[in-house]
């Protein structure tokens, strides 16, 4: 099958955009000279514009939107939390973002979204109530962001590759051994938060002069040991399959991905506890699709995208009614319950900060990434 017959595959919902992303790697051509976020059929304009994480741009989960709408919504990407705010700070203008829980307050105080009525949600009585209840989401009976995927930040290592000293842990990271093997995720809003964990902060504190000062040594330490900071996943997982990096910190998807390939790898399970997240669906307050960006929520919130996010990613979904279709030791093995404050509370959970708190943090990662 040629690339065109593969763009008409994924057009069709016939093909993931993993998997084509794959195969055009494998064939050495870039993405970035096919942008599948144009992909939608007929009138793009009349479509919803979702801004998302690499990976949620894809026909699987958009079955829902499709079947109601005649197209897949248009898509745009981003690569961390803070340059799609930022972004859509300077104007740019989309239906539906993807933002996480720490987010939330910070996002909602920029007057730049509108808040969700659940009622209007064909899937909304079936989000699983307690994920609701984050800090700084309610808005009267309204909600600022719809949840949609929870999981973890942890650790994907190859098996036959590391040498465990005990149990497994952070150190696994800063490990002088395996120097030059070792992978990151280039954003703060995960790399940060794991640092004042393998640092001792609690989150409590973690906007405090001498949290910044503890982390920012940590962070230092491990910077000679990491030969690559990324938000591309795909990037990450290529490089664990190959045998170039030997552990990365990702996010559940890429453990589960490249065991489905035949990767002797895991997902670790770090005794000092794994850093927890719970993301969702915000809607601007200039959505030009007000009703399609309601359907690209309902579309994610359906038992048939929260299978394909479960099965497929090893995320947790917000519709209690998809882990009907799982049994326990499945889930246990996804490292999963169905109930989401049993993982969520056995980790860290990500607290809201303010805006000066996630600059100052960003630009701090940026310089000690830059090697300053």
């Amino acid at each position: 099958m040629d690339v065109l017959d593969q763009l008409g595959a994924v057009k069709e919902g016939k093909m993931s955009r993993r998997a084509f992303t794959r195969s055009l790697m494998a064939a050495g051509v870039g993405m970035a000279t096919v942008p599948l976020s144009k992909m939608a059929h007929a009138s793009d304009g009349d479509q919803a514009t979702y801004f998302t994480w690499g990976g949620y741009d894809i026909p699987e989960l958009f079955g829902e939107y499709q079947t109601k709408n005649g197209a897949l919504p248009n898509f745009a990407i981003f690569g961390a939390s803070e340059e799609a705010l930022t972004k859509m700070r300077g104007g740019f203008v989309v239906d539906v973002s993807h933002p996480c829980n720490q987010a939330v307050p910070r996002w909602a105080a920029t007057g730049l979204f509108q808040s969700v009525d659940v009622s209007r949600l064909a899937h909304g009585a079936d989000i699983i109530p307690e994920l609701t209840q984050l800090e700084g989401n309610q808005d009267g009976d309204n909600l600022w962001m719809v949840p949609f995927d929870w999981g973890s930040t942890s650790i994907t290592y190859r098996t036959d590759l590391v040498e465990l000293d005990g149990e497994e842990s952070w150190d696994m990271l800063w490990d002088e051994r395996y120097s030059g093997r070792l992978g990151s995720l280039g954003a703060g809003a995960d790399a940060w938060w794991v640092g004042a964990i393998k640092a001792g902060i609690s989150f409590d504190n973690i906007d405090s002069d001498e949290a910044f000062e503890k982390i920012a040594e940590i962070m230092r330490a491990q910077r000679p040991h990491i030969r690559v900071y990324t938000d591309d996943t795909t990037s990450l997982e290529q490089a664990l399959a190959s045998g170039e990096l030997v552990a990365a910190m990702t996010w559940n998807s890429s453990a589960v991905t490249l065991a489905a390939e035949g990767v002797p790898v895991k997902f670790a399970n770090p005794k000092e506890g794994a850093l927890t997240w719970v993301c969702g669906l915000m809607i601007h307050k200039d959505a030009p699709n007000v009703d399609r960006a309601y359907d690209v929520i309902d579309s994610l919130l359906s038992v048939e995208s929260g299978k394909f996010m479960v099965n497929d990613y090893g995320y947790g979904h917000s519709n209690k009614n998809t882990f009907d279709h799982f049994d326990e030791e499945t889930l246990v093995g996804l490292g999963l319950s169905k109930n989401p404050t049993d993982i969520l509370g056995s980790g860290h959970f990500q607290k809201p900060q303010t805006q000066e708190w996630e600059s100052k943090m960003n630009a701090l990662f940026e310089q000690i990434k830059a090697g300053f």
